[in-house]
């Protein structure tokens, strides 16, 4: 855990390299993962600022503070070379606007001319460098290319929970080589919900955990299992748990591989006194496909020939009762296919039944959060955290690379 926080630096005149997470969503054309399926336009490829926005008060802190600003993020996997397509211009375009000041933007994040635009700055000014991961040694964790990105700032800031969970050179190596490292706004904002929830947690503490696959979510159950008292699984992970109990599942996705460890599972809470809630109903479809005709199930029980594709109205009324009783709630992965309307009831109920709860409430993973704005209710929800891969980890009781860098120095 991060023991220096960036408001306790002394930040005026000096250059602070501040890695951010400013991996946005760039579409019609262009997927986060990396495929590209057309052109975008560099200004207007942006569809979601959140993480940039999300970023805004470290850096206001640190400008106001008269610090010259260093700013790295990846965007996309191109894969350790130049992919123009995963150019951070156009967020420098939109973090300029937001801002209401000049952002300069460098054409790469080492070498001459970065560090010859880092020197240029004055107090207040901000560079943002190209993309991160163009470089393989990123991603590898590379000492020289962490030593370089060190050597550009006298002060390393961490902000970017969304990438915490990688040991990259910009996350995990940097911080060897700065002279002073902490954590941002956001990075501290992160931990201390994540901590509420880790850390003696108000009880009653339900969990709601869903999702497609049992194998994505072991290791979070498992530890959930030490936190919790009631856990609620829904999404298509449900069915492996059900089957595993002897419950017919129609042609509902089942890990069969993993029937054993959820039993495993199911024993473990058991024996902690720890009340595992399945789907007693369920809303069911022949096929997974806009349009197919939606059946609800009354019962545990699927008939052959139908899959089951979201929790059913007893489910989440049962659910939501013990929503209603928590005082720390966290959720993790949807109750069923959301993305279509005839299966995103179950989710939505969740959602409103989170929101409603006086609970201390914390919401991880993308399609939760995107569950969560869809129902309207993310201002009621007291954490939507901006990181889903590094907020599963943390439940899930691992370390965080980019976090226990900061808590050696």
């Amino acid at each position: 855990m991060a023991k220096v926080s960036v408001r306790d630096l002394d930040l005026a005149g000096k250059r602070v390299f501040i890695r951010a997470d400013l991996n946005v969503p760039l579409s019609p054309d262009f997927d986060i993962n990396g495929e590209i399926t057309g052109e975008i336009t560099p200004a207007g490829g942006i569809t979601d600022a959140t993480r940039i926005r999300a970023f805004l008060p470290t850096l206001e802190l640190v400008r106001k503070a008269g610090a010259r600003v260093v700013v790295a993020s990846h965007l996309g996997r191109p894969k350790g070379k130049p992919n123009p397509k995963m150019s951070l211009r156009p967020v420098a375009e939109r973090l300029e606007g937001l801002l209401g000041g000049r952002v300069k933007f460098v054409s790469d994040c080492v070498g001459q001319e970065v560090e010859q635009a880092a020197a240029e700055l004055k107090n207040g000014d901000v560079l943002l460098l190209e993309n991160l991961r163009f470089h393989p040694e990123e991603e590898k964790n590379d000492a020289g290319f962490a030593r370089k990105l060190a050597a550009l700032s006298e002060v390393y800031i961490n902000d970017a929970f969304g990438a915490a969970h990688r040991a990259h050179a910009s996350t995990e190596a940097i911080a060897r080589f700065a002279p002073v490292s902490a954590a941002g706004l956001l990075m501290e904002r992160e931990l201390d919900y994540l901590r509420q929830a880790t850390e003696n947690p108000a009880k009653p503490y339900v969990a709601i955990v869903g999702g497609a696959k049992v194998s994505d979510k072991i290791e979070l159950l498992e530890n959930l299992i030490r936190l919790t008292q009631t856990v609620l699984v829904g999404g298509a992970m449900a069915y492996t748990f059900l089957k595993s109990r002897g419950v017919k599942v129609g042609s509902s996705r089942v890990e069969e591989e993993k029937l054993g460890q959820a039993r495993g599972i199911l024993a473990s809470a058991e024996k902690a006194g720890v009340h595992v809630k399945l789907p007693q109903d369920h809303v069911a479809a022949g096929r997974l496909e806009a349009g197919a005709e939606a059946h609800v199930i009354p019962s545990a029980e699927i008939p052959d020939g139908l899959m089951g594709l979201d929790i059913g109205p007893a489910t989440r009324k049962d659910f939501a009762q013990e929503i209603s009783q928590a005082r720390t709630i966290v959720w993790n992965g949807p109750m069923g296919v959301f993305e279509m309307e005839s299966f995103a009831a179950g989710t939505l109920a969740v959602a409103h039944a989170v929101a409603d709860s006086p609970a201390v409430s914390i919401v991880g993973g993308g399609d939760s959060v995107a569950a969560v704005v869809k129902a309207g209710v993310q201002a009621k929800i007291s954490h939507i955290s901006t990181g889903g891969g590094a907020s599963l980890e943390f439940l899930s009781g691992l370390k965080l690379p980019g976090v226990e860098a900061l808590s050696e120095k």
